[in-house]
């Protein structure tokens, strides 16, 4: 009897010891702030690589899935390379990508790694200009934030 109860001790003083230890160390704490900071640089990052004519740079904010969705125009592109392929296909050269900017910037986020951004686009190039709004669905992974649903609507091409 003596024996287990020595051994208990022994058990409860390594468990607190333990957790001292842990106690002293800061705990990873997600701040809101710092998860919605990183999106919006995520976000002004890809507004960078696409007016300096850097498409895989600005594919870089999109999650290199399979199961990534880019919806415009009643048309789906499943998948990142189907993404970047469509991309690709429209926008040639730095010229035919332009120059674009975001406006009315909206971050919410869903959950500890999930969030949702909502915006306007507008973008000039060789191609012409075009505007309207998207709807873009976040998931933090180990890669940091990334793109795993983009909805865009053009309301207004010239």
């Amino acid at each position: 009897m003596r024996a287990l109860s020595i051994l208990t001790l022994v058990v409860c003083l390594g468990a607190c010891a333990g957790l001292a230890g842990c106690a002293t160390k800061p705990c990873p704490v997600v701040s809101p702030r710092t998860d919605e900071a990183a999106i919006r640089n995520l976000l002004a990052r890809q507004i960078e690589d696409w007016n300096t004519g850097n498409l895989p740079g600005f594919m870089a904010g999109y999650a290199k899935s399979d199961t990534t969705h880019f919806a415009s125009g009643g048309t789906l592109h499943l998948g990142w390379q189907a993404v970047f392929e469509r991309y690709r296909a429209r926008y040639q050269d730095a010229a035919a990508m332009g120059k674009t900017a975001f406006s009315d910037l909206e971050v919410s986020l869903l959950g500890p790694d999930s969030a949702m951004a909502f915006g306007r686009w507008h973008q000039k190039g060789a191609n012409g200009e075009g505007s309207g709004l998207f709807t873009l669905v976040l998931r933090k992974g180990s890669d940091g934030w990334k793109i795993t649903h983009d909805h865009t609507s053009v309301s207004e091409t010239k």
